[in-house]
Parts: structure tokens; C-alpha cells; sequence
């Protein structure tokens, strides 16, 4: 029978999605399915939580059941040729060990995790032990990691403050490569760095960009994941990525 699903798979490429939604349409899986199409690519979908969201504030979040995320992989991944898996909000332990027992099976598949732990507002989204779970039990597994500066030090334990050697533990744990978002820092640029086992870290430098826009953790995860799908390489897709998401923030 599994077989014959997948012999019915649409023979177009995916990325499948594995997000929450938000309401206001500012970041989740609105964002991410808006910049895959902008890069050509078709996404496929499982979702995680509900949120209820303005532009200021989470009002409320409803997760969905890991046993439902799980179903949804599976479903999406049989359905399609999946290119690349795109990871945001998991919302629960459970949900990380349900994702992560997935990816396993589908372990060919490029994947990009942006760990989102807290809102644009700052509410926390994920909790301490599902964090560790998430270090431990899904990063490995990951193509790509993206946090930014205050991620990467949750993710990293707390233990050091200096960003590079938090990088550089996470990678010693087995994480195989991680984008560091610079944007939470200060200066008139930014700089993102890629952590790559076994290499020395490559910075993405460039002027700050003006004003906040909310969901550009999504847009740039996404649009790496759009370039691993495509057969570029780690380097390119994310480069290509920067690029579209400066052009997307100028154009407001």
C-alpha cells in the first residue's frame, strides 16, 4: 500500500513547512509559504499551533497534538517529492521528539531549523526541558540551524558567554552547521556568521537595515531551505537568501 501512495506522489517538488500560523499574517507559516513561492518552490504543509497575534502582541496559542504534526509529515512526505524541510515554531517537547523521530527516517532530506523559542513580542514559546530536546534530539539532525543571539545562548546551555564558543559547543555536540543572526546586536552593520564543523566560520557582513519588520526569521529560513531544494549549495542558498530578504524589508 505505501507503495503504491507513493507511486501517486506529485512528482513536482516541495518544501514541506513544519510551522505555526499567526493570525496578523506577520511571521509563521504566511511568511514562510510567501517566500518558497517567491523563490519558485511549492510548499507542503504541517502545522503545529494556532496563534492568535496582532503585530504587538501573542494573545493566545493553541498547540495542535504531536500524534496530528507527526500524521501531517508523514501525509506530506508521501504525497510529494519533498527537496527540503523548513522547521519553525514546535510549541512542546513532545512535538520535538515526534518531528525529530520523522526526520530520521527521511534522513537524506536537506533541512533548515529555525528555533524558535519566543515571540517577536518576547512571550517564551518552547520551554527549558523541550529546548534540551531540541539540542539534544533534533539540531543533529538538521541540515542548518538559524538562531539569533539570544537563541544561540539558550540553545547553548548558558554556559559561555562568548558567542563563538557557544557555536562552537553546539557543533561539538553534533549540531553540523549554524547561521548566528547578528541583527540583536549593535553597530551600523550586521553580521551573520555560518558555523560549519570542522571549518573556520564564514561572516555575511552588511549594512543595518532600517525600522523592524516582524517574520524575517521565517523569510530567511525559508529561503535557504528554497536553495537547498534546488541543489545549491550551503553557501549560495544562504546568500541568495540575505539578498531576497534585504530586497523584501526595503520594499516594506
Amino acid at each position: 500500500m505505501a507503495g503504491g501512495h507513493r507511486a501517486m506522489a506529485v512528482s513536482m517538488a516541495h518544501v514541506l513547512v513544519i510551522a505555526g500560523s499567526d493570525s496578523s499574517g506577520g511571521a509563521g507559516i504566511a511568511r514562510d509559504v510567501e517566500t518558497l513561492a517567491a523563490f519558485g518552490e511549492k510548499a507542503c504543509l504541517a502545522l503545529t499551533a494556532v496563534t492568535v497575534q496582532t503585530h504587538t502582541a501573542v494573545e493566545r496559542v493553541q498547540l495542535c497534538e504531536p500524534d496530528l504534526v507527526e500524521a501531517q509529515m508523514r501525509a506530506a512526505l508521501s504525497a510529494n517529492v519533498v527537496a527540503a524541510i523548513k522547521i519553525g515554531m514546535l510549541g512542546s517537547r513532545e512535538t520535538v521528539e515526534r518531528v525529530a523521530a520523522v526526520l530520521r527516517d527521511h534522513a537524506a532530506i536537506p533541512v533548515v531549523l529555525d528555533p524558535v523559542l519566543a515571540s517577536s513580542s518576547g512571550q517564551p514559546l518552547l520551554s527549558d526541558d523541550a529546548i534540551e530536546t531540541m539540542r539534544e534530539s533534533l539540531m543533529p539532525l538538521c541540515t542548518l540551524v538559524t538562531p539569533n543571539l539570544p537563541e544561540l545562548a539558550l540553545l547553548s546551555g548558558g554556559s559561555e558567554e562568548d558567542e563563538h564558543q557557544q557555536a562552537r559547543g553546539l557543533l561539538g555536540s553534533g549540531v553540523k552547521a549554524l547561521l548566528v543572526k547578528g541583527g540583536h546586536a549593535e553597530g551600523p552593520r550586521a553580521v551573520d556568521t555560518l558555523y560549519h564543523a570542522g571549518e573556520p566560520p564564514l561572516r555575511f557582513e552588511g549594512p543595518r537595515l532600517p525600522g523592524t519588520m516582524r517574520g524575517t526569521g521565517c523569510m530567511l529560513a525559508s529561503a535557504i531551505a528554497a536553495g537547498l531544494a534546488r541543489g545549491d549549495g550551503l553557501e549560495a542558498s544562504i546568500r541568495a537568501a540575505k539578498t531576497h530578504l534585504s530586497e523584501r524589508w526595503l520594499a516594506g
